[in-house]
């Protein structure tokens, strides 16, 4: 079991106060044995903190000890190969044994961000997502093809000082991508929950063994809001799902209270338009969450699982993860 922390930012309250409640979870969940603290990159998003992975990822690794802690995930298209290897170098020099990169090829935000981020139209699209890739292995591996133009270049730190590298996807193609690599492979099953199953199965079914990994190795993340029982749990998982419509209707903003959210009422087509997000998302009592959990790891036969919880207030988060950890397998 492990965590994924997106900074929520809430409505009333400033990133500050969202990235001190981060070091406040990481230290709770250290203590309860979670296996790994990721944390997402975003942009342009009033709600979410975590716009700088690599500089959260320092501040959380030195408030903890035990979990490894990394990126769910870097970017890559809004960033040059060089500059991660250097980052993640020197997060690896300075917490030996306990860093990871989850890769992405999204955005992680809106086109236009997304421009102001790449500083052309062209820039880094996703289309020269296996490019980028092959840079910042190399960058970090210090082998090259011959007569590279970028052989010269030492990352430093970097070159010798790799953390584990993992691929994320919401459908087929990173599967494929991490299987084809011999990498881990880590769905977001939390806002794309039809395609978990099949992605899994690819990446499993095409699995190439590598210096990396001898088998493949999932991770399915998962959003879940734990209470004392249902009821309890869908008052407090309905101001994420608000934030979350209001993401895919183009207009973000913080997270709303408890008490916000039970003020709208979701349309039948705010429901659909929310599916996928629903679909992904275990809110209940902990019989309820035990049983639904079960049941996606029967499904999916996932390695791991990897909890987002968003809700308000910062205690009904840390209790969520707190009866988690008593119920985990």
């Amino acid at each position: 079991m492990s965590v994924l922390d997106l900074a929520p930012v809430v409505q009333g309250s400033a990133p500050a106060r969202a990235l001190s409640q981060t070091l406040d979870l990481a230290r709770h969940v250290d203590a309860l044995g979670y296996r790994r603290y990721w944390v997402a990159e975003h942009h342009s998003m009033p709600g979410i903190a975590s716009s700088a992975p690599a500089v959260l990822i320092g501040a959380v690794a030195a408030a903890t000890s035990g979990m490894r802690v990394g990126s769910g995930g870097v970017m890559l298209p809004n960033h040059v190969p060089l500059v991660v290897a250097e980052q993640f170098g020197t997060l690896e020099a300075l917490h030996p044994g306990r860093i990871d990169l989850g890769i992405g090829r999204a955005p992680g935000t809106d086109s236009v961000t997304a421009r102001a981020l790449r500083r052309s139209a062209e820039g880094l699209s996703a289309e020269e997502f296996p490019q980028q890739l092959a840079e910042l292995r190399a960058f970090f591996s210090g082998v090259w093809p011959d007569g590279h133009p970028y052989g010269r270049i030492t990352a430093t730190p970097g070159a010798g000082l790799a953390p584990p590298i993992w691929l994320l996807g919401s459908s087929g193609y990173s599967a494929q991508a991490a299987a084809a690599l011999g990498l881990p492979f880590s769905f977001a099953h939390h806002f794309s929950s039809a395609n978990t199953e099949p992605a899994v199965q690819l990446y499993r079914s095409s699995f190439q063994p590598s210096e990396t990994l001898e088998k493949p190795y999932a991770m399915v993340a998962v959003s879940v809001v734990l209470a004392d029982d249902d009821e309890h749990a869908a008052w407090l998982a309905k101001p994420g799902q608000l934030s979350m419509l209001r993401v895919r209707s183009g207009s973000p903003g913080p997270l709303p209270t408890p008490e916000q959210a039970a003020a709208y009422e979701f349309s039948d087509a705010d429901l659909a338009a929310m599916e996928p997000f629903l679909g992904g998302q275990v809110v209940g009592g902990p019989d309820t969450v035990r049983r639904e959990l079960s049941s996606l790891l029967d499904r999916t036969g996932a390695d791991e699982l990897m909890v987002v919880t968003t809700v308000s207030p910062h205690a009904d988060r840390v209790r969520s993860y707190e009866k988690l950890a008593v119920l985990a397998p």
